[in-house]
């Protein structure tokens, strides 16, 4: 049985099944395959969405933490759990490869929700209760009480980075892009995938909130603990029929090297023309003069020049061919675009965790029943189908008609589109926000919770663009052999927006000495924070448009990137130049 990271025979990327044998695709993959994967990232969802979207109100109502701490907890936990994406990734592509990634993963999951759930039931792991903790002088849950939580947490983090990065790539193994028909499939995968996101993240901000809040979190968190497990009793059952793609190994590999021959030889004089880099001649992508620190990878030293042989050059620790340090050239040059998508998500982490508490301060009835105030989120996320459903119905459509291109809107376009909703976004919590304690202090009056539908529905359709903007730009414009890095570059973009977050409301409570995100909303500020958050939104658009004005996508580069080459020959004066270009557009082209 060949499942983990051992080459076999054959070429690396090959597809295999359980045995380590060719597949029988009449009897592996496909949508049956692809289904029971889709269970795992269903269970995913459900248990990451349940905890994000309620835990504020627990770590607040129950354990008497203040505002700002119990923001930082949950978005210090999306953080950590967006980072290790990374982690995860790079373990599959490197060595275990998918299917035991999503395995070992999808089971970590299984025990941290275990663990959660005993966090939250066991009496002696919680303080003595307040009838208002919100207004009383309520002792604190201790160190002790909260280290089972946090264990927890970030048992969570780690299984759920390894199924958040790996699980959608595993699905789309069961599909063989050169087959027309399953190709088809594939793309109706991709849309499922979404569906199975959705669903679940609506799923726990309903059903599992309201268990959550009005019958027990042991029983909530115990739920979402019981389905993660049978997603991986079936994830496991389903073993032979999947099909699975060998190890290949990490682009992360590629980078670093490069960066490290680059600094080992910054000593090293640029060559006289690029032609003198190490298998410039079959380079797989066209030279470029940006950041011309990196060719010193390509460079074989003298050391190893005196002992030249094909063995050295060969030799990806001694020198770095052409096509490895354009690739990571190419990575370097998405860096400005993914600076400015962070804030993105720093804002979008509002709606898990001070939108949910203003919601606790709000009238949430209706008739006798009292909505719970983590159900409010369900609003983002029929924003967020929404706007998915109107984008590919209503807007592309019409936007190619106008462009005249079959993208209609770029990948760029979507990003600013959702960059500039989540300034509305925050303009409008400002809003609300403002108005509701004005109306709390000095009419003694609980607006309706249905006041924050703006708010989530501005980010909600901010993010339906956003998500697709950021997704669809890393994926095309990364290097082809670094595909799979694309989703990890994304992810990070998730996982430093909470971080940002968390670091934004300790600079803010030091700086206001605590005076804008108080436990008692109607006694702090946070309309400020919300302001704030706005303006800095509006100076990251602005270097947004900056970025995005000057970047080129990568089809442009090609032709660019061959002038910038004829420049560089005619002032070098090298006489064959045109020729050996020629003769690499030649080798491109064909």
């Amino acid at each position: 049985m060949v499942l983990v990271g051992d080459k076999g025979d054959g070429n690396d990327g090959e597809i295999v099944d359980y045995r380590g044998n060719p597949i029988d695709k009449s009897k592996t993959g496909g949508w049956l395959a692809a289904g029971l994967i889709l269970g795992t990232e269903l269970s995913e969802r459900i248990c990451v969405m349940g905890i994000s979207m309620n835990m504020v109100t627990y770590l607040v109502g129950v354990l008497h933490l203040s505002s700002s701490k119990s923001a930082n907890i949950v978005t210090n936990f999306m953080g950590t759990l967006n980072l290790l994406g990374l982690l995860g990734g790079f373990l599959a592509d490197a060595k275990l490869g998918r299917y035991l990634t999503v395995a070992i993963s999808a089971s970590i999951t299984a025990l941290g929700v275990l663990m959660l759930t005993l966090a939250t039931s066991i009496p002696s792991m919680r303080p003595p209760t307040c009838s208002n903790p919100r207004k009383e002088d309520c002792s604190e849950a201790t160190g002790h009480q909260l280290a089972l939580l946090y264990a927890a947490l970030y048992t969570i983090a780690l299984g759920g980075g390894g199924i958040k990065s790996n699980v959608s790539g595993f699905g789309s193994d069961q599909f063989d892009a050169s087959n027309p028909e399953e190709e088809k499939k594939m793309v109706y995968f991709f849309n499922r995938f979404y569906f199975c996101i959705s669903l679940g993240s609506l799923f726990a901000v309903t059903v599992l909130v309201y268990i959550q809040d009005n019958v027990g979190r042991g029983l909530g968190y115990g739920l979402s603990a019981g389905t993660m497990v049978i997603a991986v009793v079936i994830l496991l059952l389903g073993t032979t029929l999947y099909r699975f793609k060998k190890p290949k190994g990490s682009p992360l590999t590629i980078i670093w090297r490069v960066l490290i021959l680059a600094w080992k030889k910054r000593g090293l004089p640029h060559p006289s023309h690029p032609s003198f880099l190490n298998e410039y001649d079959i380079a797989k992508a066209p030279y470029t003069k940006r950041y011309r620190c990196l060719d010193k990878a390509a460079i074989l030293d003298d050391h190893a020049a005196a002992h030249e042989s094909s063995h050295n050059r060969k030799n990806p620790w001694i020198v770095s061919s052409v096509t490895e340090v354009e690739e990571v050239k190419m990575v370097f040059k998405l860096m400005p675009i993914w600076s400015t998508c962070i804030l993105f998500w720093t804002v979008y982490s509002q709606m898990n965790t001070f939108t949910i508490e203003q919601a606790t301060f709000m009238n949430r009835k209706v008739g006798s029943f009292e909505i719970p105030a983590g159900s409010f989120s369900v609003f983002l996320f029929i924003t967020i189908l929404l706007f998915t459903s109107l984008n590919e119905r209503v807007f592309v459509p019409i936007a190619r008609k106008i462009t005249k291109t079959p993208q209609g809107i770029t990948s760029l376009q979507r990003v600013g589109i959702g960059l500039v909703f989540s300034i509305a976004g925050m303009v409008a919590a400002a809003l609300v926000e403002k108005y509701r304690r004005d109306k709390s202090m000095n009419d003694d009056f609980k607006i309706r919770a249905f006041w924050l539908i703006p708010q989530f529905f501005l980010v909600g359709a901010g993010e339906a663009f956003a998500y697709v903007g950021q997704l669809e730009f890393f994926i095309r414009e990364a290097p082809e052999r670094m595909k799979s890095m694309s989703t990890g570059l994304f992810l990070s973009t998730l996982s430093l927006g909470y971080f940002v977050s968390s670091l934004l409301v300790t600079l803010v409570d030091k700086a206001t000495n605590r005076h804008w995100l108080m436990s008692n909303l109607n006694e702090g500020h946070l309309d400020n924070f919300y302001w704030m958050l706005a303006v800095l939104g509006v100076l990251n658009f602005l270097a947004f448009l900056v970025f995005a004005i000057r970047h080129q996508y990568k089809v442009q580069n090609y032709s660019i990137s061959h002038d910038e080459l004829k420049t560089w020959e005619a002032s070098k004066g090298v006489e064959d130049g045109l020729g050996k270009k020629q003769d690499v557009d030649n080798k491109q082209t064909s």
